[in-house]
């Protein structure tokens, strides 16, 4: 057996002839280091990692309950086995040991053939509890691969569905007045959808490590207008009323992601319109949180007064597998994707989001972003 795939065993005991006789019993089938006193033993078993440690319980100084309880007390030695190597045989520190977190004893003189069976049952345990993680992390990579599945699907699908069936409502039609409503409801499943896409890909290549889209000047005031344009059809829909308030001291043009900011913000207010009833209110502000030499950090906040969202399901609302009541999926579509991307667009500049609700009363979202405040020579302004 090559010498580097071989178990490592840790000795830690004063005596030398304990340690030379332990060493021959051992050397043969396992990689063996050995210290003569506490300290030391705790060191060597941070140093190496070993698969198990035999440790002297009498020893000067430093003795074997107090070397074990450090080596139980820290995380990476912690789930170590140690074996006493003891001529004690008294019940009472035996269970002393047994207390503090030792595996198992070996008593003097040494019998080889015990000293060996020992060591291989705590190797034993040690690899099949590895073996049984191995396995526990196959089923939670596929269970993960399964509910991201089937939740990008169903995310997707929801406008895909509106799409088709709207599409196949105005070829049948006639020429009715509703042909320019279900238009605009087309373009906008479509925008809902695209920017789901957009979302997963731009997620997707920051992981992989490929550059997301260069960061521009744009025009704060125009690309809020913008999104407007685009949300207009849900508010006017449902007769909500939108108010805005955006602060005048936010300068003109700014530097730094405009997609990633139109995106979180057309969500967000998409949102606030989707789980809010008819003629409803939903409040739009943003203002200048701080403002240092360097950047500028903007604070905005979309509040509504529809369903709201329970205490305990807020912070799970932001994570990629979790939905706040699975009876919301048939009542309102698409809820499992648009905030965790928000989350981790608002995150990529340099910000931070979170939800204050209460059911029946509704949500107040807030995120935080920072942009550069002196623009860099010779960009052009983006307001596409």
């Amino acid at each position: 057996m090559d010498k580097t795939n071989k178990n490592r065993v840790l000795i830690v005991d004063d005596e030398n002839s304990d340690i030379m006789m332990l060493t021959e019993i051992l050397r043969h089938e396992y990689t063996v280091h050995a210290v003569k006193n506490g300290q030391s033993g705790i060191n060597a078993a941070v140093k190496y990692l070993p698969d198990v440690i035999l440790l002297d319980i009498i020893m000067p100084e430093m003795d074997g309950y107090a070397v074990l309880d450090a080596l139980k007390s820290a995380e990476i030695t912690r789930n170590i086995p140690v074996i006493f190597i003891t001529g004690l045989s008294s019940v009472e520190d035996e269970e002393k040991g047994l207390l503090l977190g030792a595996s198992d004893y070996i008593t003097k003189p040494f019998n080889a053939g015990v000293v060996k069976q020992r060591i291989k049952n705590q190797i034993k345990m040690i690899d099949g509890m590895h073996l049984l993680f191995e396995s526990k992390l196959s089923e939670t990579r596929s269970r993960v691969r399964r509910e991201f599945l089937s939740r990008v699907s169903h995310d997707m699908l929801t406008p895909v569905n509106t799409i088709k069936g709207l599409a196949r409502i105005i070829k049948t039609s006639d020429g009715s007045d509703h042909i320019k409503e279900h238009i605009d409801e087309i373009d906008a499943a479509s925008r809902r959808l695209l920017g789901l896409i957009n979302g997963l890909l731009d997620i997707s290549e920051n992981k992989n490590g490929t550059p997301l889209i260069a960061e521009s000047v744009f025009d704060f005031n125009k690309m809020f207008r913008k999104i407007l344009y685009r949300i207009d059809h849900y508010v006017t829909k449902k007769q909500q009323i939108l108010n805005f308030d955006i602060d005048p001291s936010i300068p003109t043009l700014i530097f730094g992601n405009k997609k990633h900011l139109a995106q979180v913000i057309t969500h967000l207010l998409s949102n606030a319109s989707k789980f809010t009833h008819e003629q409803g209110r939903i409040n739009f502000s943003a203002f200048i949180l701080s403002n240092d030499d360097e950047t500028i950090t903007l604070q905005i906040e979309i509040t509504d007064n529809g369903i709201g969202i329970p205490k305990e399901e807020q912070d799970k609302i932001f994570e990629i597998f979790e939905m706040v009541d699975e009876s919301m999926t048939s009542k309102y579509s698409g809820v499992g994707l648009g905030l965790p991307i928000s989350k981790r667009f608002v995150e990529m500049m340099g910000g931070g989001i979170w939800v204050d609700s209460e059911p029946g009363k509704g949500s107040k979202f807030t995120f935080t972003c920072k942009f550069i405040k002196d623009i860099p020579p010779l960009q052009e302004i983006h307001d596409e």
